[in-house]
């Protein structure tokens, strides 16, 4: 998540998150938070078509947190709605990781049911084969039996 969005949700000030995690910045290793290199930042503002006034967007590269940093954001902003909005992204992380394993379980069962179903396939072919012959067979004048 990037500085913005978790600033507003902390309803805070970016300037001052930002404040924060850089005076508490051994709290945020490179997997717990990175700031965004210029091209990415300039992606990112891309995907935004208008510009708000003068001095609506900062001259500083964003910080994007991930998980852990988000969760060691609540040790930092030391306030009752940082520890609730703390656990409700929690949440989310949580069930977010649930589907994400869901879907990995659905495509593993999916896989296991086509592979069944090319082996009844083929099966049926072999079945269907045998009543062919059955059918031709049927056909042929029979012998006889006896005198």
């Amino acid at each position: 998540m990037l500085d913005r969005d978790l600033a507003k949700l902390y309803g805070v000030e970016t300037k001052r998150l930002k404040e924060q995690v850089r005076r508490n910045i051994s709290r945020f290793p490179e997997d717990f938070m990175f700031v965004l290199s210029v091209g990415e930042e300039a992606l990112l503002r891309s995907q935004f078509a208008t510009l708000e006034g003068k001095g609506k967007h900062s001259k500083y590269l964003s910080m994007a947190f991930t998980e852990q940093g988000v969760a060691m954001l609540s040790s930092v902003l030391k306030s009752h709605r940082a520890i609730e909005v703390n656990i409700a992204i929690m949440r989310a992380f949580v069930k977010m990781r649930e589907i994400m394993t869901t879907g990995k379980e659905f495509s593993k069962k999916l896989e296991r049911i086509e592979a069944q179903l090319a082996e009844h396939d083929e099966q049926i072919r072999i079945v269907f084969q045998a009543i062919k012959e059955l059918l031709i067979a049927d056909d042929q004048p029979k012998r006889k039996i006896g005198f």
